[in-house]
């Protein structure tokens, strides 16, 4: 035989291509091609293969080989093609029986010894190939990633030698199924922790129970991070579908997490100084970025002024989509971004704006060109904005009514959450003609919302969100419709349309 054919999978965002690798031993010099648009690393296995064949005990074939990686017009890129590049030449060369490769998927970097080592992506191909119906051969540190896919039959191989004996029928592969997903193993941080800062309390949970983005504005040491980093412990743990899609993320990135946390939501809190390919995704790889990683889960941006503008503007499409695309001049990749932001600022630059001491000495021009940073459609897509006043220290030690933990507050949450699924989205997401009939409104409402729209120039935008944060106030307190006191309520978090900071410097 001088031809055989391996199948693996490219990895291209969240999607798996189906990859055929083909290999041909021919008459001719001693040379090896790799074709089908590989980049360097790819070109590169040539020489890996060759050292882990002879390593194991094989003969690298003489003459002429090409190795083909269909479809031509698909980049591919990494490692991860390695295990199935010496599989195809064994079969090719004869000296492995090509038919006990049908019906199997192969995955795998190749150490110079024949080693077996971790790829990217894992997941995603696990997936797609439970829906084509075959089998995977991959890594053992990649085999517990990928058994998590319902359906999969995975086995876990260390080296090459034991691919080669256990597709045989010896020892080295065990073919097996993934259970359920365990329960969520880690706890977030409590929020019995924060002390005093009732309204900022308030206005966490309110964002928790509808899924509402937050921008939280205060001096520095006033709990801003503190509040942002409890809100995990207040939302319900990812469902197996959110889960799973989660995992796939991170598993792009190589930051996955132990399948014990896999329900938990994800909190991610990026440096202020990162990239807009950081935060959006991208890069030469098509990595899912910091939007991504946080999807299902929280997004928290603490010094949101001091962020790159073209970061924080590129923030606009997901948070009104849920949904990142990445274009390049050859691909276009896309990433789910449903993310939750929870943002902070200082009122100004030295942070004391309003502070009680007089100690900020910021001009309300130095603190206008502050706050310029942060443009007004993007302002005008956060939900809330509260303040987080500096509290005093006998607040901070009163023991006498210790504050409420996050078990009290989830219960509610989770209370007003199923409200909404009956509904069919968190009120956050609602459509529309859904947030219409859900969040009606009567004569009373309609005079108040229209006072507030006039008096401090609302978009329309803003108006459905305040019926929005209404509507999940309504649904904290269990009732059928959104009145007076729950819009007085949401129309109060909009604190950046109320007034300017520099009115308090």
């Amino acid at each position: 035989m001088t031809l055989a054919t391996v199948l693996t999978r490219a990895q291209f965002g969240l999607d798996a291509p189906l990859v055929r690798v083909e290999v041909h031993c021919g008459a001719g010099l001693p040379q090896v091609s790799v074709v089908g648009l590989a980049e360097v690393a790819v070109r590169e296995s040539r020489d890996r293969v060759r050292a882990a064949l002879a390593h194991c005990g094989y003969e690298f074939p003489a003459g002429r080989i090409t190795v083909n990686l269909a479809p031509a017009d698909l980049p591919k890129e990494g490692g991860r093609f390695d295990l199935a590049i010496a599989l195809g030449i064994l079969a090719a060369s004869e000296q492995y029986p090509a038919g006990t490769l049908d019906g199997t998927e192969f995955y795998g970097e190749l150490s110079l010894s024949g080693e077996l080592r971790p790829v990217r992506g894992a997941l995603a191909a696990a997936v797609h190939a439970v829906r084509d119906g075959r089998r995977l051969v991959m890594p053992v540190a990649n085999s517990d990633e990928a058994r998590v896919a319902s359906g999969a039959q995975v086995a876990g191989a260390a080296n090459l030698m034991a691919v080669c004996n256990g597709l045989r029928g010896g020892a080295g592969l065990d073919f097996a199924c993934g259970g359920a997903l365990p329960d969520c193993a880690a706890t977030a941080p409590d929020f019995g922790d924060v002390r005093g800062q009732a309204a900022a309390r308030r206005a966490l949970e309110v964002a928790a129970a509808g899924g509402h983005s937050l921008l939280l504005i205060g001096p520095p040491g006033s709990g801003k991070s503190m509040l942002a980093q409890r809100l995990p412990g207040l939302l319900p743990p990812l469902d197996d579908a959110e889960a799973l899609e989660c995992a796939m993320l991170h598993s792009l990135g190589r930051e996955l997490p132990p399948v014990a946390n896999w329900r938990r939501r994800p909190f991610r809190a990026p440096h202020h100084g990162a990239s807009a390919a950081a935060v959006i995704g991208g890069g030469g790889r098509l990595t899912p970025g910091e939007i991504s990683l946080a999807h299902h889960g929280v997004l928290f941006l603490d010094e949101l002024p001091e962020f790159h503008r073209d970061v924080l503007e590129a923030l606009r499409e997901p948070l009104e989509t849920g949904n990142v695309s990445v274009a390049r001049a050859a691909y276009r990749g896309h990433f789910p971004a449903r993310f939750q932001l929870i943002a902070a600022m200082n009122p100004c630059p030295c942070g004391y704006a309003g502070d009680p001491n007089g100690r900020c000495r910021c001009t309300p021009q130095v603190i206008r060109r502050y706050l310029a940073k942060l443009s007004g459609p993007l302002l005008d897509r956060i939900d809330m904005h509260v303040e987080v006043p500096r509290l005093p220290y006998a607040v901070l030690r009163e023991t006498a009514r210790p504050p409420e933990g996050s078990a009290a507050v989830a219960v509610r949450v989770a209370m007003a959450r199923g409200r909404q699924r009956e509904r069919g989205a968190l009120n956050s997401r609602l459509e529309p003609e859904l947030l219409q009939r859900a969040a009606a409104l009567g004569i009373c409402e309609h005079v108040l919302l229209e006072s507030a729209s006039r008096r401090l120039g609302l978009s329309a935008r803003a108006c459905h969100r305040i019926q929005r944060v209404a509507r999940t106030i309504a649904d904290l307190a269990g009732q059928e419709q959104v009145g007076v006191a729950e819009l007085s309520e949401a129309i109060g978090y909009r604190r950046l349309d109320r007034e300017p900071l520099i009115a308090t410097a």
